[in-house]
């Protein structure tokens, strides 16, 4: 089986060419249409993009994710969350990468088979980068208004968070 994966690639590059010109489509001319579709796009979400990115770094520079997590802490004692895994939590929904690191930094720390370890670990793939969405997906469709959205989907990482915690201890008691 693992040869379905390792020929699903070169499989894909001969086999819509293939299929383009067994229906007589104009392969290079859609294939070169696609990609200056992609460019527009690219042009369109890029300001959204950037904009989002400024802002976490400007969050993470000065110090108001430390703060915050400082605020948080005796609210995050109260449901069993580790202060070490807040900061994860804090980033997740502005920054896949930047909760990624944080996570990996967790797992170097203190081990992937420690309750840190598998509690950031489900949090970083259970949840997902809520204001990431918000600026690329709705900004290349032009969507202003995305009040609620924003709402729901921190209201969806909150609950999610929880419930990490929830089962982690649940499933891997201290």
């Amino acid at each position: 089986m693992i040869w379905l994966s390792q020929a699903a690639i070169p499989l894909l590059l001969v086999g819509i060419p293939l299929y383009g010109l067994i229906k007589k489509k104009p392969v290079y001319e859609l294939f070169c249409q696609g990609a200056s579709e992609g460019i527009a796009m690219a042009g369109q979400i890029l300001p959204y993009l950037l904009a989002m990115l400024v802002a976490i770094g400007v969050l993470r520079e000065s110090g108001a994710f430390l703060a915050l997590a400082q605020w948080l802490n005796p609210i995050c004692e109260a449901i069993g969350l580790p202060a070490e895994v807040l900061p994860v939590a804090l980033l997740r929904p502005l920054s896949g990468g930047g909760a990624l690191a944080l996570t990996t930094e967790l797992l170097a720390d203190y081990g992937p088979d420690s309750f840190i370890g598998r509690l950031a670990s489900v949090m970083q793939g259970s949840t997902d980068t809520t204001f990431y969405i918000l600026a690329v997906y709705f900004g290349s469709v032009g969507i202003k208004k995305y009040r609620y959205a924003l709402t729901v989907g921190l209201a969806s990482d909150l609950v999610t968070f929880i419930s990490a915690v929830w089962i982690c201890h649940w499933l891997f008691p201290a």
